[in-house]
């Protein structure tokens, strides 16, 4: 909550620094921007600063505290609260006080709690005035630039308003836009409370409050996604008068603000328009304004972009090149990481170097995401799967940057990398059971590794690797054992010859077969159907 202005007046040294060290005035929702001992001293702070609340003694040189109350009613449209002190217990004095208004009537010596509590009050009844007044100034300016860009505005209206907003004393004025970044529901830690476009209104408020000391009279307006100031030149004098500066300094004073501090990686952008010399010409500033918005990827390093009639670039409107699709797309499908965030970072780099227009950047990232998402879904999957999908489908209506707009897209990248280097697993696990099963029918026939890898269009080295990465065994050791099993079979359900099983089973010569099986069963063939006979293991050793 913004701290109210206070200032303290009497003519005591001691009295008047004692009660500012006396009071926590923070606590209390003040902060004492002024001192003064006497009236008329106080009566120029009083016009000079306008502070909030103004706490007197009664009796003072040259104007008393009565008087200086008068003064100041009178004087200012602008009425602060007022606190009396006095030693004095004349009620006389309180009855006059009441008169003006005056908030309290304090007795010194001066009561630290009662007084702490006096100013919490008073500061909890400034605040609701103060969201009182400033809703009914936003009803009341709401519309003024919407009906001077309707041109129905006549002059006693703009009149009244040039008064109001006192830019009788400005001789340039500028049309402002800021405009909240990176705020979006996909940021990894974020609480997903999103700051309201009122919200970050009343930040800029507080900010422009701040810069300006509270001097000046403020319009504020809520566009669409962005919030619109007027800025009258004399807003520039406590930044060397230039328009930039004051940009800069408004932007961090927003971005320092607790508010935005909580939402890590918010950023704020500010957008000028052109110049004009009064405000009934407002709405050239304002579209001019809106101009700017369109060079923000150009100067997204600063976030600060002041139009400049025959100086703002030509923006591009054009496709991706389409190599640097070619290649990104590859990279994605390769998971080649260092290559593919070089390529991002380059296509990034071309948004921005060569002046591309928001629109073209669009449509360039979409050309991307759908190249990436058609070889997502050429090999069977589902690009729903990918939680990084969403952002690059959604973010077009949302203000980013583009280097917020860069980390979403090499998110989506990465990720989109990762699930294709799955699907491509999974395509070869299901392969690799076809290559089996092929293998385990055909067995009997005079098959390779070769020849199975040219059936599959598969490089057979790649298959062998693949093979024994996936079972444990080479191929030639997976394709024997098949063949002696088989083999066993027909030792124990037929009468076949020993050349005729080895033939049957795929070997071309029986001697080799001979040597296989008993390499494998560690007994020939022969002896193999004769312990069966025998009624004994025919695979066992006995000692």
């Amino acid at each position: 909550m913004k701290l109210h202005r206070a200032i303290v007046v009497d003519d005591e040294i001691f009295t008047r620094k004692g009660l500012i060290q006396l009071v926590d005035w923070e606590t209390c929702g003040f902060e004492i921007v002024g001192e003064a001992d006497n009236g008329e001293d106080a009566l120029e702070l009083t016009s000079r600063l306008h502070p909030d609340l103004i706490i007197t003694d009664i009796r003072m040189p040259v104007l008393d505290g009565l008087e200086l109350i008068r003064s100041v009613l009178e004087r200012s449209t602008q009425h602060p609260a007022f606190i009396i002190m006095s030693g004095y217990s004349d009620f006389t004095y309180a009855q006059q006080a009441l008169r003006y208004g005056v908030h309290d009537f304090i007795l010194k010596p001066v009561d630290d709690g009662q007084f702490s509590a006096t100013l919490r009050k008073l500061s909890e009844r400034l605040h609701r005035e103060q969201q009182n007044e400033q809703r009914y100034q936003n009803h009341r300016t709401g519309g003024l630039l919407e009906m001077m860009l309707m041109n129905q505005v006549d002059d006693a209206v703009v009149t009244h308003w040039e008064q109001q907003l006192r830019l009788g004393e400005a001789t340039y004025i500028y049309y402002v836009l800021v405009e909240l970044n990176d705020q979006h529901p996909w940021r990894s830690g974020d609480d997903g409370v999103m700051l309201s476009l009122f919200q970050f209104r009343e930040l800029i408020e507080r900010a422009l409050h701040r810069l300006m000391d509270g001097k000046y009279p403020l319009y504020v307006h809520e566009h669409r996604n962005r919030v619109g100031l007027i800025v009258p030149d004399f807003f520039l004098a406590s930044f060397e008068a230039k328009l930039e500066n004051f940009m800069k300094a408004l932007q961090q004073e927003i971005e320092g603000m607790e508010s935005l501090k909580d939402r890590m990686g918010s950023r704020v952008f500010v957008y000028a328009g052109s110049p004009v010399n009064q405000l009934r010409d407002i709405q050239q500033s304002y579209a001019s304004a809106k101009e700017a918005v369109l060079h923000k990827y150009i100067h997204d390093h600063s976030g600060i972009v002041v139009y400049l009639q025959d100086e703002m670039p030509p923006l591009h409107y054009k496709n991706i090149h389409q190599d640097i699709l070619d290649s990104l797309t590859e990279q994605v499908e390769e998971f080649q990481l260092e290559e593919l965030r070089a390529t991002v970072g380059h296509l990034f780099s071309s948004f921005r170097e060569e002046y591309y227009a928001p629109e073209a950047m669009k449509m360039s990232l979409h050309q991307c995401v759908i190249s990436i998402v058609r070889v997502i879904q050429n090999m069977q999957g589902n690009e729903r799967l990918l939680q990084s999908l969403e952002p690059m489908i959604n973010w077009q209506d949302m203000n980013l940057s583009l280097g917020e707009l860069q980390r979403l897209f090499t998110a989506f990248a990465e990720e989109s990398g990762k699930y294709i280097g799955t699907l491509r697993k999974e395509c070869q696990q299901g392969g690799i059971q076809h290559i089996r099963a092929y293998i385990e029918q055909h067995a009997a026939e005079n098959i390779s590794l070769k020849s199975i890898a040219a059936r599959f269009y598969m490089n057979p080295v790649y298959l062998g690797q693949l093979f024994r990465k996936t079972y444990g065994v080479y191929f030639n050791e997976f394709l024997l054992k098949l063949r002696i099993q088989e083999a066993k079979r027909l030792l124990r359900q037929t009468d076949l010859r020993i050349y005729e099983i080895a033939e049957r089973v795929g070997f071309g010569s029986s001697d080799y077969f001979v040597t296989q099986f008993e390499k494998t069963a560690h007994v020939t063939p022969s002896e193999y159907r004769n312990s069966l006979n025998a009624g004994h293991d025919p695979e066992r050793n006995d000692e």
